[in-house]
């Protein structure tokens, strides 16, 4: 089965993030946690605040992916640049509040107040809640202000975070210069 690295088009402007989903099955299989007063290990936390951590995006975390419509299968990676640069640009665009159920429908009163790329997985934030994530993934933290949506993320109904966005593939990326490079040449050759 084919593996597609997929990265960041700098010259596509739509190339990026654009909303983080609440999902019962992430695609990167990692659950986030909903922090209350119990499970706070630095400092306590009002539970009115509804807060969910979890892993947005791990690098190098094979991605199973199946086309619907020509039924081709495959796996999706990101390097651990990418996942930085999705994060950045995530954030630079504005994009904190976006947040959406299942992909499907959007949710309001939904925004990340934390972010960060785990630099030692050992002394990050995220061994303190007992999360066992690789050096370079981009944690956050979403602010739930909608009740129906935090209660289900309680019954274990949403289990994680999945991202939503548009990146390029990275063979094909380099395949197109490639094939501009030799357009080029050719112009070039007829002048």
């Amino acid at each position: 089965m084919r593996i597609v690295e997929l990265i960041i088009d700098e010259n596509d402007e739509a190339s990026g993030i654009e909303a983080i989903s609440l999902v019962e099955t992430p695609a990167i299989e990692s659950n986030f946690i909903a922090l209350n007063k119990q499970e706070v290990l630095l400092k306590e936390i009002d539970s009115e605040k509804k807060i969910l951590m979890g892993a947005a995006l791990i690098p190098d975390k094979s991605i199973y992916r199946r086309n619907e419509k020509t039924d081709d299968e495959y796996y999706i990676y990101f390097s651990k640049e990418t996942v930085r640069k999705a994060s950045e640009l995530f954030f630079k665009r504005s994009n904190h509040k976006n947040a959406t159920y299942e992909h499907q429908k959007p949710i309001d009163n939904m925004t990340i107040v934390e972010s960060w790329i785990v630099e030692d997985s050992k002394k990050d934030k995220t061994s303190l809640y007992g999360m066992n994530v690789p050096v370079g993934t981009w944690m956050v933290s979403m602010k739930v202000d909608d009740k129906e949506i935090y209660e289900k993320a309680k019954a274990g109904e949403i289990k994680g975070f999945s991202i939503e966005g548009y990146f390029a593939d990275k063979y094909d990326l380099q395949k197109d210069d490639k094939n501009q490079e030799i357009i080029k040449q050719l112009k070039d050759l007829l002048k």
